[in-house]
């Protein structure tokens, strides 16, 4: 492969991995105020809520991406095309997130609530030093293998023409007639993003078992 093969192939993956931190970072708040929602049973929101996490599970990412892409146009509504991408990356993982957080939340020991409360802790203090710290412990694994699931379903949004890493590759491949370099280069990309992730989980499983002590 030629140096310009490989800068196209690293501006694809660039778009790639920004694309899914940015769903990733936005996935996982809005995941877990959604399960909030849910778990305390807000009248009218908790069942939205669990109709929004529904609908975005039971649609395939390609699905979607077409859906927001084609849809909001037709309401009026233009986005560009990496907008609508980071938008579908964002629904569904915040939908899987926000099953994980919930979970969390129903695995918790309520005698722990109780003492807490005994010992004059405010509900958001409990939360923030009791409840936070071991549902990141708990939910942690799930959440790591829902973001690797999400740079693995990526590609979905080439279907609406964004240069991501996948797209890049069948570029080369369609100019060089030799498939498989650039494909064997993407590969490498991609594993290197989820090892990444899988550090970055040892990190923080660390990080929580000391704010958890």
């Amino acid at each position: 492969m030629e140096i310009g093969e490989w800068i196209m192939l690293l501006e694809g993956g660039l778009t790639t991995l920004w694309l899914c931190v940015l769903a990733i970072v936005i996935g996982l708040v809005l995941g877990l105020v959604i399960a909030l929602l849910r778990y305390f049973k807000v009248p009218f929101i908790a069942q939205l809520m669990a109709i929004y996490t529904s609908f975005a599970r039971a649609i395939p990412l390609v699905t979607l991406v077409l859906f927001i892409f084609v849809g909001f146009p037709a309401l009026g509504i233009e986005l560009d095309r990496n907008v609508a991408a980071l938008m579908a990356l964002v629904i569904n993982t915040s939908a899987f997130n926000a099953e994980i957080w919930r979970n969390a939340f129903h695995a918790f020991s309520r005698e722990q609530l109780e003492a807490a409360k005994a010992a004059g802790m405010t509900p958001m203090l409990t939360f923030r030093r009791i409840m936070l710290p071991q549902m990141c412990l708990t939910s942690l694994p799930g959440l790591v293998n829902e973001m690797s699931f999400l740079v693995k379903a990526s590609p979905a949004v080439a279907v609406i023409g964004v240069v991501d890493l996948t797209r890049v590759t069948n570029r080369i491949a369609a100019v060089t007639y030799e498939p498989l370099p650039p494909i064997l280069a993407a590969c490498v990309l991609y594993m290197l993003m989820i090892g990444i992730m899988l550090k970055l989980q040892r990190w923080a499983e660390r990080y929580v078992h000391r704010l958890a002590a």
